[in-house]
């Protein structure tokens, strides 16, 4: 690694919160003025602009060179090595708390603990981020193709954005978003998409195929561009939002004029079109039904509930009925999932437009109104405005609880509990939204210090960690509930969902990334590729959509085994080849 010092980097700003309404951005160092801010996507930090050039520290990637008893020391005194965002020193723990022996029980605790942020993603996303952009997109009256290319990608995709977001907002994590983004784009459309066809033989859809593979690769090929320069202007970071604003474009047009053509009567439909469950076949596929959540058990009439009754069902993530009738693994994954599932539902408001009711609890409701304020100031910046004084005087953090606890009195008095107000799926589906957004980014910003801390005690790259653990940490819900519609006998829709989808990662990943690093002093942001690796990860994404792209449509849309199985052995050959050019074996004298 350089010899360079950090600025000091955040994971938040106002701005971004208020302007993408929940995608934070982060706050960087100020650079000199005309200096282009280097992100070295190998997790160096070179030194023509940094703030420290004295040469008398050390990277904090060779501090396992050293010896054991100079750690502690080395970490404490090394700006390099500082952690400016997160709430807890991983670096600090691992080489000052721990003593050297019992190094790898700490490596061990912090992979329990990168294990279940992973959980805690996937449990924010899918229970509570999800539903409320569907309440929200069904407030703005969003047609489902708007909807599915728009809010439906966010909610996927919101753990591989965040954590791009994050990494982008510090120079020396910068290799873990393109690791990521693009690791996650190989494993999803080689082993994803082989698994769906060595599951279950299909007819793949063309139209949508086709038009999804050539907005993937023309976004790869502008990332392969840039790399190639060594940096992204704002024009170009632009350039990638603007792209994916024409892709949602794209696929309106191309629905509406299909529709329009079948309803003339002028085209049939097609093999190429995924055929949609009906809303029977949907709730038998998810595995849900009405039992999971007691809804034969209600009472033919209402009944006036005590408020603390509703409070109580409303914070229990169990079910007992549900219990008794799950295997003892779904309820060993239920019992970690626990604690997770009862913060969240302390902290962040569920509008559900299916029930007639949208999910209205009143009491939970008006405790949200306290409780999801709070949690948006003490997770920004890692707390740092919350825990601001008013004139030196009075915490941010007491005049929000005062104001929310005033707002929940009066929304308490003025409505009931049998009834949602008119405002109810309005003001707390984007309240939950903003709250699920901001538990995802905090997160995120400690899964990415995890693995930074993991890259500096095994001297790994962050662009390997964001290729293997965290691609793969943030694919592993994709990856079941593809494979899951492939098994109930939808692989069309599981085929377009690993295309359709992985669009958003990478074009607003890398061009909101990037984006949130410039200002307007300095807009440009330097990307510096000096490792082998990463020209290796950009190419193998963009050979196996061309492989995707010629050999789909020579089969005639016809997928099957042998297809399944080219993808999952070209994704090994990838990953061998990646790790043998981390290790140094593959390096460039030897090409």
């Amino acid at each position: 690694m350089g010899q360079g010092a950090v600025g000091p980097a955040g994971p938040l700003s106002v701005a971004g919160l208020l302007s993408l309404a929940g995608v934070l951005a982060g706050d960087s160092g100020v650079q000199p003025a005309g200096t282009p801010m280097p992100l070295d996507l190998s997790g160096t930090v070179h030194p023509g602009g940094d703030a420290r050039s004295h040469g008398r520290d050390v990277d904090c990637w060779e501090v396992r060179k050293h010896n054991s008893s100079e750690w502690c020391r080395l970490v404490r005194s090394n700006p390099d090595c500082r952690l400016e965002s997160g709430f807890l020193d991983y670096l600090g723990g691992v080489f000052c708390v721990f003593p050297p022996r019992l190094l790898p029980l700490a490596v061990t605790l912090y992979a329990l603990w990168l294990l279940y942020l992973f959980i805690f993603l996937g449990v924010t996303a899918e229970k509570f981020f999800c539903p409320n952009l569907s309440a929200i997109s069904t407030n703005l009256k969003l047609s489902h193709n708007v909807a599915g290319v728009t809010f439906l990608a966010f909610g996927n995709g919101a753990p591989d954005v965040f954590s791009a977001v994050v990494a982008f907002s510090d120079p020396r994590t910068a290799g873990l978003a393109i690791g990521a983004v693009f690791g996650a784009g190989v494993f999803v459309t080689t082993v994803v998409a082989g698994g769906i066809a060595l599951v279950k033989p299909f007819t793949a859809a063309s139209r949508p195929f086709l038009r999804d593979a050539i907005f993937y690769m023309v976004a790869v090929f502008l990332t392969f561009m840039v790399l190639y320069f060594g940096r992204i202007t704002l024009g170009e970071a632009l350039g990638y939002l603007g792209l994916y604003i024409f892709y949602v474009f794209t696929v309106v047009l191309c629905t509406w004029i299909h529709r329009r053509q079948r309803g003339e009567g002028l085209a049939p439909p097609g093999p190429w079109e995924p055929e949609l469950p009906t809303d029977a076949e949907e709730q038998e596929a998810s595995g849900t039904n009405s039992e999971d959540y007691g809804e034969e058990y209600q009472p033919l009439l209402p009944s006036q509930e005590p408020s603390l009754h509703i409070l109580a069902r409303a914070l229990s993530p169990l079910d007992g009925r549900k219990w008794r009738r799950k295997p003892w693994y779904w309820r060993l994954f239920k019992v970690f999932k626990v604690p997770v599932e009862m913060v969240l539902l302390l902290t962040v408001p569920v509008v559900d437009p299916d029930k007639e009711d949208l999910n209205w609890k009143r009491p939970l409701n008006c405790l949200h109104l306290l409780t999801s304020p709070l949690l948006c100031i003490l997770t920004l910046k890692s707390g740092t405005y919350g825990l601001y004084q008013i004139q030196g005087v009075f915490p941010v953090w007491g005049l929000v609880t005062l104001v929310g606890s005033v707002l929940a009195i009066i929304i308490f008095i003025t409505t009931s509990n049998e009834e949602p107000p008119k405002y109810h799926c309005q003001v707390f589906a984007f309240l939950g939204f903003l709250a699920s957004a901001m538990w995802i980014n905090a997160a995120a910003t400690e899964l990415v210090n995890i693995l930074q801390t993991l890259g500096i005690i095994f001297q790994l790259s962050n662009t390997v960690l964001g290729l293997t653990l965290l691609a793969w940490g943030n694919s592993i819900g994709d990856t079941f509930s593809d494979l899951t519609m492939a098994r109930q006998g939808y692989p069309r829709m599981a085929f377009s969902a690993c295309f359709g989808g992985i669009i958003f990662n990478i074009l607003v990943g890398v061009g909101l990334g990037c984006l949130l690093q410039m200002t307007s002093s300095q807009p440009v942001v330097k990307l510096e590729p000096d490792s082998l690796l990463v020209w290796i990860l950009a190419g193998a994404l963009g050979l196996s959509l061309v492989f995707s792209f010629v050999t789909v449509p020579a089969q005639c849309f016809q997928l099957g085994k042998a297809y399944g199985l080219c993808l999952i052995l070209y994704y090994l050959a990838f990953l061998c080849v990646a790790l043998l050019t981390e290790f140094r074996v593959i390096h460039l004298s030897t090409l």
